[in-house]
């Protein structure tokens, strides 16, 4: 889970919680109240009727009770005692409403939810002895209905998330900015510019900090790429004398032919650490991967070392810098014609293969040689690390593998080894596909 969605839950959570223990307190405090006022507003309405009716005769009250039912959708009838009603309180709220009712209008004021049948609020009261029902609109008496609570907590809730993503969002930004410039860092690009004028003291001090950290680090990128072009230009220098030298003035041929065998060690020596120390600055492009493959495996021509097989199609293409892919392969060869021999014939017997999975084709170069312990295969990537004896046999500087695994990282890829279950090494090379 990324930290946006993680901070957002939690928000989320917490607003939300905080919705429903205000609405529950919303509601424990809006109930007396809510009541109290129905029962004066019912309460209002009796005690106008009475007054009303007590003052007008018998002629004039007809008149009287259709002008109120008509106006004010209040209905007085004389109660007889016949009539039958059912109790209007039947739960907290109503109960609150009976009880306030008889407080203002007697304690023998009936309160009923049905009579005769017809639902409604009926108060029976007495007038100078005659006995009057007044059925006022329930609706003056109801409490917020679940269907309102469900829309205010559904807009409340819906509220808090808005507010929540937009929060985290706030949050995580800084976050994301110096994730996005650590990625950067790590693909060899220092020029980095977060923002050092944030309100916020301890981000701003962070950024500072890191583009301090980018500015030192593309200092040092540039002191080393300096210090490697002097190192390879003053140690060719004395190479190329030496050769001339030995071409010159040893007469002894087999002594001329080892002198130069140890010359160009040292010249591949030296070309191992460039590529290694090279820049990290790759270009991506869609690039033919069996004609790279097939002149990786020109440059092997001496078939009494090494034999490659490739089986890779003519139509695929994959997303890669073509100098950094070629290198490579010819790192991948090379490690298989030093180390990767079949004990019985002393030549490296090398089989390239591809397989597709979704957006990747997976590139698979495989020895028959005698592998490598499982504990050391993590190791084989690291710089100057040597496998067993039997595989370091062979001169070399011990950066084949470890240049492999960085040039695929530069180029957004995936390297990894394995050890074949009937006898050799498998490397895997994974890159995306191109089109």
């Amino acid at each position: 889970m990324s930290l946006f969605w993680r901070t957002f839950m939690l928000l989320g959570v917490l607003l939300t919680a905080g919705i429903f223990a205000w609405v529950q307190t919303f509601r424990a405090l809006d109930f007396e109240p809510r009541a109290v006022q129905a029962a004066q507003q019912i309460a209002s309405l009796v005690n106008l009727s009475r007054a009303a009716l007590r003052y007008a005769d018998s002629i004039n009250r007809v008149t009287l009770i259709k002008t109120i039912f008509d106006q004010e959708s209040v209905r007085l009838q004389p109660r007889e005692p016949k009539d039958t009603f059912v109790p209007f309180e039947v739960d907290r709220f109503t109960r609150a409403i009976g009880s306030e009712l008889r407080s203002r209008l007697g304690p023998s004021t009936v309160v009923a939810g049905s009579v005769n049948g017809t639902s409604g609020l009926w108060v029976g009261f007495v007038i100078e002895n005659d006995q009057y029902w007044l059925q006022a609109d329930p609706s003056r008496v109801q409490p917020l209905t679940g269907r309102t609570w469900i829309i205010w907590i559904s807009i409340a809730i819906l509220a808090t998330l808005v507010g929540s993503a937009a929060i985290a969002g706030l949050i995580n930004r800084p976050l994301k900015q110096l994730s996005f410039a650590a990625s950067r860092i790590r693909e060899g690009e220092y020029d980095s510019t977060l923002d050092e004028t944030m309100l916020t003291r301890e981000i701003r001090e962070v950024n500072q900090g890191f583009n301090r950290m980018a500015r030192e680090l593309a200092r040092i990128e540039e002191d080393r790429a300096v210090m490697l072009a002097g190192i390879s230009h003053d140690l060719r220098t004395p190479l190329a004398r030496l050769r001339l030298e030995a071409e010159m003035s040893v007469n002894d041929d087999e002594a001329k032919r080892n002198m130069a065998a140890d010359i160009d060690q040292l010249d591949a020596i030296i070309d191992k650490f460039m590529d290694y120390a090279r820049p990290g600055e790759v270009k991506l492009v869609s690039v033919h991967l069996s004609s790279l493959i097939d002149r990786a495996v020109a440059s092997f021509r001496d078939t009494s070392q090494i034999r490659i097989q490739a089986r890779v199609p003519i139509d695929v293409y994959v997303l890669a810098d073509e100098t950094e892919l070629s290198r490579v392969m010819a790192n991948l060869f090379e490690n298989a014609r030093r180390y990767g021999r079949t004990p019985d014939t002393g030549v490296a017997e090398v089989e390239v293969s591809y397989a597709r999975s979704n957006n990747w084709v997976q590139i698979s170069v495989r020895d028959h040689g005698t592998g490598v312990p499982p504990e050391k295969l993590p190791q084989l990537t690291i710089p100057f690390f040597r496998g067993d004896t039997a595989r370091t046999a062979a001169t070399g500087a011990g950066l084949g593998l470890a240049i492999v695994d960085k040039a695929l990282a530069r180029m957004g890829g995936r390297f990894e080894l394995t050890n074949a279950p009937d006898g050799g090494l498998v490397a895997y090379v994974r890159l995306k596909r191109a089109g």
